[in-house]
């Protein structure tokens, strides 16, 4: 027809029928798969959580343990747990194996109940309980030992 003007440049005209269709049943169906994704991902967070919380009581042992080997004390190697940075101390229980004499070897515990806070995801996990074990072989006392007196600056 003359003088009717033709489609212009970048648009497609009116959509058809089945296009539009496609258009609303993908919306639908991100619709429905949405909530479980998100669920997903909230998972995947509280899991990298408790992760996390499980180097951090591995750290603690391990610090621990140090502190064990070197001092007699039961609340020096509480003490040392407790340090660990990310870990709540009313959380965090210490138990210490029994200490020997130097080279023996002592044994310390850390468990640890970590929070899962994540909404939705951490009610269906709850909380866990974490542990960690390290072992050191103990470590002569500063005043036992052939070790000898310190050394001292002389005065003239």
């Amino acid at each position: 027809m003359v003088g009717t003007p033709g489609p212009r440049a970048g648009s497609r005209g009116p959509v058809p029928r089945s296009d539009a269709f496609e258009r609303g049943q993908a919306t639908v169906e991100l619709a429905l798969v949405l909530p479980a994704i998100v669920l997903v991902m909230l998972v995947v967070i509280q899991v990298a959580i408790v992760c996390l919380a499980q180097i951090l009581v591995a750290e603690a042992a391990r610090s621990a343990a140090r502190v064990a080997a070197v001092e007699p004390s039961v609340t020096a190697a509480r003490a040392a747990a407790a340090r660990t940075p990310g870990l709540s101390s009313d959380r965090l229980m210490v138990l210490r194996g029994p200490r020997g004499e130097a080279g023996s070897m002592v044994s310390v515990t850390v468990r640890y109940r970590v929070p899962t806070d994540v909404p939705i995801a951490g009610s269906l996990l709850g909380d866990r309980t974490l542990t960690a074990t390290a072992v050191y072989r103990v470590e002569e006392d500063a005043g036992s030992g052939d070790r000898g007196p310190p050394d001292r600056a002389r005065s003239p």
